[in-house]
């Protein structure tokens, strides 16, 4: 399937740029660990998880995966270690994703680096790991989990006993056990040699193909997946390695990073496939004409990017082909020569507190106070098919979805915006209905819930005496 990809616009979108730097709440770094020789970073990815009303950071380095109790996000604490199967300068990247408890961790570099499966259901006491090995993946350079599925795409894979591929999809029904389903050299046509990164929901796959450009295919079934749409690298403006992006909470936008030296982000319109448009241009207003971005994730309306030598940049996209730039912080001391990879490799925003996690290749993680919240009120989304009963409630509340699963993660707001309970729960978690007990005063509220799709749903309740 070939799609039209119209370009709308031939100039950068103006951005009306804020210059408010982010709050810096906490930071980790160990100057004992070693730097890689290709890229000089001892550090890589970052990853967030939330159980039981703790928060915690997941971060790759050299050596292996450090995971921290950033509850107390002044003070985050190394409170485990797993090394990697292989550790030490050869190593530059690694990825995590996390699924019904368990977190999945892979490297792209090393002969005996492997598949490593942690079991996070004891923290903050203790982990273990259940599974690591490179019989399935020696190297991965990116994976993402389709909670919905329980399907783990695995991207630019090789692993021990099975060859190279651009993508293999994994089985993890049973967490423990990951089975291999199929791998992809083409979809519907669309000819891949690689596939750096995807983001996928509800079995839609968006995929930054490299050198081939950017794909969206359906893979409800997953050994037949059906190309929904595709542009090749030739066919858009400032088309360089297709690296990678993130979809907007309601479908309708897609951000992506080509990872060049003085390219900018673009702003996709993938609401009317297979037809893609391309809306404009982000960048972050760097006096370096070498600025380039790396990785992006959507938050509700705040897009959040680790941009190198240009550190965190946010930008609130309610109006998802306007953005404007919110908030920055340069965690990067390295030169911008235009020719090397430095600054801030990671970030998460996704955690409970909505407090936002980097990772910079040489100086370790950063933990940021979470964006001010609109009002409660400006959350409803009537779309969403979210029943929470009985309405009014003396705060006993049976919260069911038609759709995703719950995390467990909620937040209740009043009227003014303000957070008044914010927890985990236990029972709520990787259910689509539950009971919840809320110890608030009498009132009107809004309650948000973080599905397992990666959306936000929200209900007005009201509790009375």
């Amino acid at each position: 399937m070939k799609s039209i990809f119209i370009v709308l616009l031939l100039f950068s979108t103006t951005l009306n740029f804020a210059q408010e730097e982010a709050v810096l709440l906490g930071r980790w770094s160990n100057d004992t660990l070693v730097a890689s020789t290709a890229h000089n970073n001892i550090y890589n990815e970052i990853w967030g998880y939330a159980a039981d009303g703790r928060e915690y950071a997941i971060m790759g380095s050299t050596m292996g995966t450090h995971i921290f109790d950033v509850t107390d996000p002044s003070n985050p604490d190394e409170i485990h270690f797993i090394m990697g199967g292989t550790a030490g300068v050869n190593i530059i990247h690694r990825d995590y994703h996390d699924n019904k408890g368990y977190l999945y961790a892979v490297a792209d570099e090393g002969n005996n680096s492997t598949l490593q499966i942690i079991d996070l259901k004891n923290l903050p006491e203790s982990i273990n790991v259940v599974y690591d090995s490179k019989e399935y993946i020696r190297r991965a350079h990116n994976i993402f989990i389709d909670p919905t599925s329980d399907i783990m795409y695995a991207l630019i894979c090789g692993g021990e006993d099975i060859g190279f591929t651009p993508i293999r999809l994994f089985d993890i029904s049973n967490p423990e056990v990951p089975s291999p389903i199929a791998d992809f050299w083409d979809i519907g046509g669309f000819g891949l040699s690689q596939v750096h990164d995807a983001y996928v929901r509800d079995n839609i796959a968006y995929m930054n193909c490299g050198p081939e450009g950017f794909a969206i295919a359906d893979f409800t079934n997953p050994t037949d997946p059906i190309l929904l749409a595709s542009v090749s690298a030739s066919d858009y403006p400032q088309a360089g390695y297709n690296h990678s992006g993130w979809l907007s909470e309601d479908g309708s936008t897609y951000y992506l990073a080509d990872e060049n030296h003085g390219y900018d982000m673009k702003i996709i319109d993938v609401s009317d496939l297979p037809n893609l448009e391309f809306e404009g241009f982000i960048n972050a207003d760097s006096e370096n004409e070498n600025q380039i971005p790396h990785n992006q994730v959507v938050a509700g309306n705040y897009l959040y990017t680790s941009y190198y030598f240009d550190g965190l940049q946010v930008y609130d996209i309610s109006n998802p082909l306007n953005p404007v730039r919110a908030f920055y912080y340069d965690t990067s001391t390295e030169e911008n020569t235009g020719n090397t990879y430095r600054g801030a490799w990671g970030v998460y925003p996704l955690l409970p507190s909505r407090n936002i996690l980097v990772s910079d290749m040489q100086n370790g993680l950063y933990v940021f106070k979470a964006i001010d919240m609109p009002s409660a009120l400006e959350h409803i989304d009537h779309s969403v098919e979210l029943s929470v009963s009985p309405n009014p409630s003396n705060g006993v509340i049976t919260v069911s979805s038609k759709d995703a699963k719950f995390t467990g993660n909620y937040t209740v707001y009043n009227l003014n915006g303000q957070v008044v309970d914010k927890a985990f729960s236990n029972e709520l978690a990787q259910l689509k209905k539950a009971v919840l007990q809320l110890n608030i005063e009498a009132g009107m509220y809004m309650i948000e819930f973080m599905m397992s799709n990666g959306k936000l749903k929200s209900e007005r309740i009201i509790i009375e005496n």
